[in-house]
């Protein structure tokens, strides 16, 4: 497949392909939630049939400092990084013949072999269905370490306790993509971060898709940093924080994890969110091989999630009423989203720092779902 930018011919034109009073509806429904606390700060983007047809920033990037939003702003995009960095690689390695979605993790990773989790394999992993729990704690114990925090982390992932028997029901979980970014180091030879820049983001020509590991080397930190949204003033950390991953347990572990660490601009998301689009529309891409996204964009055993995507819940989905039932997304825990919708050919990217300062603002859950509904009934 060719190698080259993705959309290099579609940034044109932006906001005035829809009508005046479309736009100021769209920029009122925002502004309102800005002011009455729902996030302080946002950027959307929306295209359709590929174009970009709406991309506006809003609010606040941080509002201490203070910094206004920007169309290029910088979010910590947090579990994106499950579609957008470790799905992708291992669709990336499964091409190339390295890794199966059937084999198991035990023949991966030997930590795993005499365990209860030897046999459970990669597809289970993506699906949310291998029995892993949702989340634990795992910072508490790791911030006490000195030495090789991934390391220490990946002990705990060996000795964690199944809930459930694969496949027996899913269950959003962290942990099974921490598992994921293992197997995606063991197998493609090098860390996940490094994997996805020279697999996909680079032959994408995508450069505003990022982690950001913790340490002495700051020179992407450095390039971007006017740009960051700020996420939440951190009780333990002691600091607000900007350019440092927001999920606890990717932060304690380096900054880089399977299901958290990924930052990024609106645009970037949409480019690479595009790629997948066209995959599962069965169209020209440049990276990625439509049989495996399509594959992996496929429902199983009747559950919600596809192999690291959602799809639009049958009641009070995030994505509204009338994204079409072949539709893919997800939520970011800081305030981020994406929802394409194939059948349509519609793309929405909306980004927030809903997290800044406090965690405990939940109000994105019920705006959320209505900005999409006014987003589909005025552009679609």
């Amino acid at each position: 497949m060719a190698s080259q930018t993705i959309g290099q011919n579609i940034h044109q034109a932006v906001n005035s392909k829809i009508n005046q009073s479309i736009g100021s509806k769209i920029n009122q429904t925002i502004s309102q939630a800005i002011s009455t606390g729902v996030f302080p700060g946002a950027v959307l983007l929306c295209s359709k049939n590929g174009n970009i047809v709406f991309h506006e920033a809003y609010g606040m990037a941080d509002i201490f400092e203070p910094r206004k939003m920007h169309e290029n702003s910088v979010f910590d995009l947090a579990s994106l990084t499950k579609p957008l960095a470790t799905t992708l690689a291992v669709s990336i390695l499964v091409e190339k013949g390295e890794l199966f979605l059937d084999q198991k993790i035990g023949k991966i990773l030997t930590e795993f072999a005499d365990t209860d989790k030897a046999d459970i394999s990669i597809d289970s992993l993506l699906r949310h269905c291998s029995g892993f729990s949702a989340h634990r704690e795992y910072y508490r114990q790791i911030i006490e370490v000195n030495e090789d925090p991934r390391g220490f982390l990946r002990q705990l992932l060996v000795k964690e306790p199944l809930e459930y028997r694969m496949n027996e029901r899913q269950v959003y979980s962290d942990l099974g993509f921490m598992v994921l970014s293992w197997i995606i180091e063991k197998t493609g030879g090098r860390r996940l971060d490094e994997f996805v820049y020279e697999q996909i983001y680079s032959p994408l020509g995508i450069e505003d898709l990022f982690f950001l590991p913790l340490g002495p080397d700051t020179g992407k930190l450095d390039s971007c940093r006017e740009k960051l949204a700020s996420t939440q003033d951190c009780p333990w950390r002691k600091r607000v924080l900007k350019g440092e991953v927001d999920d606890d347990n990717a932060w304690a572990a380096g900054g880089i994890e399977g299901h958290a660490g990924l930052f990024g601009t609106a645009e970037a998301v949409h480019d690479l969110c595009l790629e997948i689009m066209n995959a599962v529309q069965n169209k020209s891409t440049n990276v990625l091989s439509s049989d495996i996204i399509r594959n992996l964009a496929s429902g199983k055993n009747q559950f919600e999630m596809t192999a690291g995507f959602d799809t639009p819940a049958k009641k009070n989905s995030s994505s509204g009423q009338y994204f079409s039932a072949s539709s893919l997304g997800h939520l970011g825990f800081t305030g981020t989203s994406f929802w394409m919708d194939p059948k349509n050919s519609f793309l929405v990217v909306f980004l927030t720092n809903r997290v800044h300062p406090l965690r405990s603002n939940m109000g994105i859950k019920e705006f959320r779902p209505r900005l999409h509904d006014l987003l589909v009934t005025h552009l679609l």
